[in-house]
């Protein structure tokens, strides 16, 4: 992939290269591609409010109490990102599984929406 891409031009090229795959419109690739650039969103949300805010933030108590605590964003952009990291080891089971060419591509899809029948 090209250095100095955005977010958006690196799916662009994610979704080419899927093309020359011919997976492109695959239902498993689309929704799981989709389900990640949700999670890099979030991820990039949570990077700027922890940029804007800190490490730590400071929680008020019902009596006005303030307290050092570590910045929850924190626990959220790790848990997303482990989620992310998850859909991208789908993502690329799903494309070494569809990418083949030929009759062992509809053999494998065919294959997999019959278990899901059963």
């Amino acid at each position: 992939m090209p250095k100095g891409l955005t977010l958006q031009e690196q799916a662009q090229e994610v979704l080419a290269r899927a093309e020359a795959k011919g997976i492109q419109t695959n239902f498993f690739f689309r929704t799981t591609f989709k389900r990640y650039q949700v999670q890099m969103r979030i991820l990039n949300d949570l990077e700027n409010a922890i940029n804007e805010h800190g490490a730590t933030v400071t929680k008020e108590y019902v009596k006005g109490r303030q307290n050092l605590v570590a910045n929850p964003a924190i626990t959220e952009y790790n848990k997303t990102a482990t989620a992310c990291n998850g859909t991208v080891s789908t993502l690329i089971n799903i494309v070494k599984s569809f990418s083949d060419d030929g009759e062992e591509k509809t053999s494998k899809l065919e294959q997999l929406l019959s278990d899901l029948d059963e």
